[in-house]
């Protein structure tokens, strides 16, 4: 007996073309060129550019200024009355990974976020509805020495995680003082049998000058080992945490550190001018106004929070001039998020510079936009409005520093990856102005557990 096949053509027919649909339903959006048509430009670095045009092509910057011409095809956006700035610049975020600490050892230079990188992560759309088109996810804070950061793109749509990867953006690697690594470790059973190194601040520095001893080491051992002529020469044992600290002193990959205190940013910063290390963005850096002609003198740079502080002792001592202190004394300075939250309202963050020390509109959105796209070396590429950069840009329904700005679209590499004309009513699940701090403490691995209930306890 022949069994009849229950599909008919039509039935096939049907199947087939909802697998398409879905399948291109889940297609991210396909690169397009634009004109933005006779806005505000902001550019942040050649100032502002009343009833302008931005052109984008193939991605990139093509056209700055009035009355340009659309190329044929070109969509033309109608952007009167409306600002266009620069993509926001996030320098420390943890949105779009699956974990954040591998608190297991003081020093974890080996690991790296991109080896969690979530491409789904709600906070990416979230970050776009702010106009947020770069964030820098960072390992957590429990280690002195942390894992290796990401700085991604928000190519919303995308289920590869390669996909959303800022390509060609320089190696960098989280660093932690004072509390945060003390707790974890030093704190084990109670601070007694279980407890390791550092269990203080002088302990953190020296896991800091045993990592980069360790490291000088490996270093110098391949270096001769390269530069032997012996053929019975025999290299090092490869060690991949020890060629990461080889590849810091190289200069290789830029040091991202979690700080608050005074004290300790002049201890970083006698420790890595003692093994040579240049390149330092201290994050948090609560207390860098107080050493901001230090900091300037050495070239360090500083990611701070705009008023956020007393969560904890170590951050008791904190100003919201900080940012203001930081830039007048020619600290290359931005705000960051720390978070998936705020993460999408760094264009407010940066308009409390102007209550808090007075700084100009291209100042402030200095914060946001170029000052971090430095921070994390890839200012060829984005941070300002000028031909040749990558096409992220967003449209503000009013000046972005004001509170009644709304961000309108959001676009990176060109693409449209945010309309608020059409924003799908699923992409705002879980959004309650009335919850709790949740999302802090999940995205830090409950590093900050103790912090956030204290927050909440002030809240009752």
């Amino acid at each position: 007996m022949i069994m009849q096949n229950p599909m008919n053509d039509w039935t096939r027919a049907f199947l087939q073309v909802a697998f398409l649909a879905a399948l291109l339903a889940g297609t991210p959006a396909m690169a397009q060129d634009v004109l933005l048509r006779g806005g505000t430009v902001l550019t942040v670095t050649n100032g502002t550019l009343e009833n302008a045009d931005v052109l984008i092509e193939s991605g990139k910057i093509t056209g700055v200024g009035s009355g340009l011409r659309a190329p044929r095809g070109v969509e033309v956006v109608d952007a009167s009355g409306k600002f266009i700035m620069p993509g926001i610049i996030d320098a420390h975020a943890h949105i779009a990974l699956s974990s954040i600490n591998e608190g297991s050892s003081p020093v974890t230079a080996e690991v790296r976020m991109e080896d969690v990188t979530n491409p789904y992560h709600l906070g990416i759309y979230r970050a776009l509805a702010g106009g947020v088109t770069t964030s820098h996810i960072m390992h957590g804070s429990a280690n002195v020495i942390g894992g290796q950061n990401e700085t991604i793109k928000h190519r919303w749509g995308f289920s590869d995680p390669d996909a959303i990867r800022f390509d060609g953006a320089p190696r960098t690697i989280k660093f932690a003082l004072g509390e945060n690594p003390t707790r974890v470790h030093g704190r084990r059973g109670s601070g007694g049998t279980g407890a390791i190194v550092p269990a203080t601040r002088m302990g953190v520095e020296q896991v800091l000058r045993d990592a980069f001893e360790e490291g000088k080491r490996y270093m110098e051992a391949w270096d001769a080992f390269n530069a032997s002529t012996d053929p019975r020469a025999i290299p090092p044992v490869y060690n991949e945490r020890s060629g990461i600290m080889a590849d810091i002193l190289r200069g290789d990959i830029l040091v991202h550190c979690h700080s608050y205190r005074a004290d300790e940013i002049l201890m970083l910063l006698r420790v890595l001018e003692d093994y040579g290390v240049e390149r330092i963005t201290f994050q948090h850096a609560n207390e860098a106004f107080k050493v901001a002609p230090e900091l300037a003198a050495y070239g360090a740079m500083a990611s701070v929070f705009a008023d956020w502080w007393s969560y904890k002792f170590e951050v008791y001592y904190s100003t919201a001039w900080n940012a203001a202190i930081l830039t007048r004394n020619g600290v290359r300075t931005s705000i960051n998020s720390d978070s998936g939250e705020l993460n999408r309202h760094l264009y407010h963050e940066a308009a409390k510079t102007q209550r808090y020390g007075d700084l100009t509109d291209d100042e402030a959105l200095a914060l946001i936009t170029i000052n971090p796209a430095i921070q994390l070396g890839i200012q060829d590429r984005v941070g300002s409005i000028e031909v040749g950069k990558d096409g992220d840009v967003a449209v503000f329904s009013a000046h972005p520093l004001s509170i009644y700005a709304i961000a309108e679209q959001t676009y990176v590499d060109g693409v449209r990856y945010f309309d608020r004309t059409n924003d799908p009513d699923d992409m705002r699940l879980e959004i309650s102005p009335s919850a709790r701090l949740d999302t802090f403490m999940e995205q830090e691995g409950h590093v900050h557990e103790e912090e956030v209930a204290h927050i909440q306890d002030v809240e009752k």
